[in-house]
């Protein structure tokens, strides 16, 4: 299991400082949120692509993946009626996959819950004709398009696994998957994350996992305990990315990220 940080943690930092501070830590890649480009890093030219890659390069890191894939530009939907916004929407997804697969990533973690609120039984649908879309463009990039549970209130379709797992068998595309947000399977899964792990993974549809804690900070950071999150890693054979998520940065970003990786990685030295 490899870790990665989110990298709008650092994104006060140049992204070549991301890199160094993340390798420092340990860290082995950045998850990271085409939004700390700015609202056009969807269609980011040639020229900055490769010196993103340049930079981890640089230090010894990669891109692990991609996330936060409509937080910019403002007014992005994939459940909207207004058909002019929905294919840009569509067209920022489409770029974003294979921006990732320029950047060496391997997975996107499609989460945006305020891009995808829905209403009515058309708003889903929608959403569904979008993830078609775009996990045909990932299927090419050969890269991994996961669908990311989120929790209530901030998001009202796709809230648990299974619920995840339905759509992703339904529209039937290897390269679409499913993955684990530990805040959100805290929240919305009928059992402990832990045994929630072990449930999915043997399905093949368990991709990738991010890590934080139920108030919202990095593992470690809270009353969450991920020793037993590692052990069901571990016992099922995962050997992906651990992406660190935190929402809230105490008492800042590269202290944050310090003190999450020094516990996750203490609880994977361990052997748990």
């Amino acid at each position: 299991m490899r870790l990665a940080l989110c990298n709008e943690v650092l994104r006060e930092l140049p992204f070549d400082r991301q890199c160094a501070l993340a390798a420092k830590l340990g860290y082995r890649g950045l998850e990271v949120a085409p939004f700390t480009f700015g609202d056009d890093a969807w269609r980011m030219p040639a020229a900055k692509r490769s010196e993103i890659r340049k930079a981890c390069a640089d230090n010894g890191i990669e891109v692990s993946g991609l996330h936060w894939l409509l937080a910019a530009p403002a007014g992005l939907s994939i459940t909207t009626s207004d058909r002019v916004v929905w294919q840009k929407s569509v067209d920022v997804l489409r770029a974003s996959v294979d921006l990732c697969a320029e950047l060496g990533g391997s997975y996107l973690v499609h989460g945006s819950p305020a891009q995808r609120r829905v209403a009515t039984a058309d708003d889903a649908a929608r959403a569904e004709e979008a993830w078609i879309l775009a996990a045909e463009q990932a299927a090419t990039a050969k890269v991994a398009y996961c669908l990311e549970p989120l929790a209530r209130p901030d998001c009202n379709f796709v809230n648990t696994l299974a619920e995840a797992a339905d759509v992703v068998r339904r529209l039937g595309n290897p390269a679409l998957r499913i993955m684990v947000d530990t805040l959100a399977a805290s929240l919305m899964e009928p059992e402990p994350v832990a045994d929630a792990i072990r449930r999915w993974m043997p399905s093949g549809l368990l991709a990738h996992v991010q890590f934080n804690d139920r108030n919202r900070r990095g593992p470690g950071q809270g009353d969450d305990r991920f020793a037993p999150i590692v052990k069901a890693l571990r016992e099922t054979g995962y050997g992906g990315w651990i992406a660190m998520e935190p929402f809230v940065y105490e008492p800042d970003g590269p202290t944050c990220a310090a003190r999450m990786i020094g516990y996750v990685a203490g609880l994977l030295e361990s052997g748990v």
